[in-house]
Order: C-alpha cells, then sequence, then structure tokens
C-alpha cells in the first residue's frame, strides 16, 4: 500500500454543520505539526456548509472536499469515502463540530516511533456551548491499551484517535453502532497497543441531541459488539458487559 510518510490524513464528515464546521477547519489550520490533509466530505447538507468548506479550499490546497451522491445520515459512509481517498501514513478524525487544540498532532506522532504502538490518543474535554447547560469536563482515559484492556469499553475519544496505516492498511468503519470502538478494537486485536498523550488535546462538543446520550442504545450496541462482531461467547461477553456496566454507572456517580 502506498502512502505519504509523516502526512496525516484528517478525516471530516459533514452535514449541516454551518454553524460549528469554521471553528473546527481553523484548529487543524493551528496545528503545529504543518504535514497533514483534510478530506472533508459533504454529506448532501442543505446549509451553508459547502460554502464555507469552498472558501477554505480556495485558501489551502491542503483542504479537500468530497460528496456523497445521497445522504446516509450515519458518519461511517463519508468517513469510509474519504479514507479511500486518503494518502497519508496516518488516519485521524475530527468531526465538523468538535475542535483540535495545536499541539495535538505534535504530541502523538513521535510516539509511533515505538513498533508496538498503531493508536495514539489523547485525553479530551467535552463541552456544551448552549446557553442552558455550559461546562467544561476533562475525560482522562488509561495510559495504554491493549485489545484485552479495551474490551472493558471504549476509552479513546474518535476525535483525538490516530492510527498507522503503515502497521495495520486502512481499516474502514462498518455500519454498526460504535462504529470508531469497533474500529479500533480490530486495529488491537492485530497485537498492537494504543498509547495515551496523557495530555488533552481536543474538544468534544455535547449536545441533548448527541447519540452518546442515550445510553439505553449505547449498551445495546456494546451488548451486539461483544456477541455479533468480535464473537465472543456468552459468559465471556456477559464478563466484559458487567465490567462496562459498572464503570458507566461510576462515571454517572462522579
Amino acid at each position: 500500500m502506498e502512502y505519504i510518510d509523516g502526512l496525516v490524513s484528517i478525516i471530516m464528515p459533514v452535514h449541516n454543520s454551518g454553524k460549528t464546521i469554521s471553528e473546527s477547519i481553523d484548529s487543524v489550520l493551528a496545528q503545529t505539526y504543518r504535514d497533514w490533509e483534510l478530506l472533508i466530505v459533504n454529506d448532501c447538507s442543505t446549509d451553508n456548509s459547502v460554502s464555507i468548506i469552498d472558501s477554505y479550499v480556495r485558501k489551502d490546497s491542503r483542504i479537500k472536499l468530497f460528496h456523497t451522491d445521497i445522504s446516509f445520515g450515519k458518519p461511517f459512509y463519508p468517513r469510509n469515502l474519504a479514507l479511500k481517498n486518503a494518502n497519508g501514513r496516518f488516519i485521524a478524525f475530527l468531526d465538523s463540530d468538535d475542535v483540535w487544540l495545536p499541539l495535538k498532532l505534535e504530541k502523538q506522532i513521535p510516539l509511533f516511533e515505538d513498533r508496538n504502538v498503531a493508536i495514539v490518543f489523547s485525553n479530551y474535554v467535552k463541552f456544551d456551548t448552549s446557553s442552558n447547560n455550559n461546562f467544561n469536563r476533562k475525560v482522562i482515559t488509561a495510559n495504554k491499551l491493549t485489545y484485552e484492556s479495551a474490551l472493558y469499553g471504549n476509552q479513546i475519544g474518535n476525535l483525538t484517535g490516530i492510527y498507522d496505516v503503515s502497521k495495520v492498511g486502512k481499516v474502514e468503519f462498518l455500519n454498526e453502532g460504535h462504529e470508531d470502538y469497533i474500529l479500533w478494537l480490530m486495529i488491537l486485536r492485530k497485537g498492537f497497543i494504543a498509547k495515551n498523550t496523557n495530555s488533552v488535546e481536543a474538544k468534544y462538543r455535547v449536545s441533548s441531541a448527541s447519540v452518546s446520550s442515550d445510553k439505553g442504545r449505547s449498551s445495546r450496541w456494546t451488548w451486539h459488539i461483544y456477541r455479533r462482531i468480535l464473537k465472543l461467547n456468552f459468559f465471556s461477553s456477559l464478563y466484559y458487559y458487567a465490567i462496562y456496566a459498572v464503570r458507566g454507572i461510576s462515571k454517572y456517580l462522579k
């Protein structure tokens, strides 16, 4: 597989993100690590998202815009479309309402020098810009993850994760709930580890419409991953699910 060594391909799906996408793109432009390309996939937006993106494309050749033929309503297809057009050794993800801090890539890329590391991630902050529910909460996760420890629940915020194509190839998203968690598990199952920068390098925007806010659906997706995607036996699935549930309750009570 051909790729450009050192280049980070940043994948950004977009659907009606006119209110937030400039902030997201600006956070990429502010990166101190300059060797990147930003692949934006417009999923049939009907607002001013495309005109905003076009203004950036005209200014910076590293920013590229693609379009889906129909609206999928899920990020897996736009992300996979961008992945097919990615040229970088490293694949990173940033949704069109989230934000990176300037040192994110500079801190992450050197950690791939460890041949056992295929994923690098970071801690992040959850924030809500609505006037009714302003908050900032740090999400601090594990120092490193193996496939075994990752089974206890997803600790890699998708907006923070980067994987190394030279070690695992291009790994596509499945059309499943928690598709990002499945992606990390598929990579770690190859025997690699995921390494945390142990610093806060991104900001995740929370809203009442966030998919992750539906705890019941999230738990059903997790059970489905254990049983149907990973094909763990019933008792192994029950074991990991119980730990996942206890951790979820603990986080809720904090």
